[in-house]
C-alpha cells in the first residue's frame, strides 16, 4: 500500500501562513486558523505541505484502506481557500445556500476570500462538521 502523503508534519503553521505571498489570502488564512482553533478547541497543525488541520481521527474504508487525518482543516491555496469539513459538504448541507460566493466538490468547500461569504454561516458549518465528525468518528 502506498504511503499517505497527508500526515502531520513538523512545519510551523505560523511560518507557513507568514510565507503566503497574497496579502488577502495570508490574512484570511490567519483568521480561519483562529476561527477553527476556537471552535475545535484544538491547536493548528500542518498536515502535509499545505493543509492546516485541527484534531485527528482514524478511518477505515470497506476496501481495507485506513489512515489518520485531521478532523477539520483548510488550505490557503494560491487561487482560493479550501475547507475540509468532514462529510457535510458531500451531503449538500442546507447552510451552503446562505454562505455566499463559493463552490464545492465531492468533499471540499472552496472560497476565493472571506469577504465573499457570511463568516457566521461558515462558523455554523464548522460547528456542524465537528458534530458530524464526533458522531461518525468518536474520539
Amino acid at each position: 500500500m502506498a504511503e499517505l502523503k497527508t500526515k502531520p508534519s513538523e512545519v510551523s503553521v505560523d511560518a507557513f501562513l507568514d510565507a503566503i505571498e497574497h496579502p488577502v489570502r495570508r490574512e484570511d488564512g490567519k483568521a480561519v486558523r483562529a476561527l477553527m482553533e476556537r471552535l475545535s478547541g484544538r491547536p493548528a497543525a500542518m498536515w502535509g505541505p499545505t493543509i492546516i488541520g485541527f484534531g485527528t481521527y482514524r478511518y477505515k474504508y470497506d476496501s481495507g484502506h485506513e489512515g489518520e487525518m485531521c478532523r477539520i482543516g483548510f488550505s490557503p491555496r494560491k487561487a482560493e481557500l479550501v475547507f475540509y469539513l468532514g462529510g457535510i459538504v458531500s451531503q449538500g448541507h442546507p447552510l451552503l445556500a446562505r454562505l455566499g460566493k463559493h463552490r464545492t466538490s465531492k468533499a471540499c468547500l472552496y472560497v476565493k476570500k472571506l469577504a465573499d461569504i457570511d463568516t457566521a454561516v461558515l462558523e455554523d458549518l464548522v460547528r456542524d462538521s465537528l458534530a458530524y465528525m464526533d458522531e461518525a468518528y468518536p474520539a
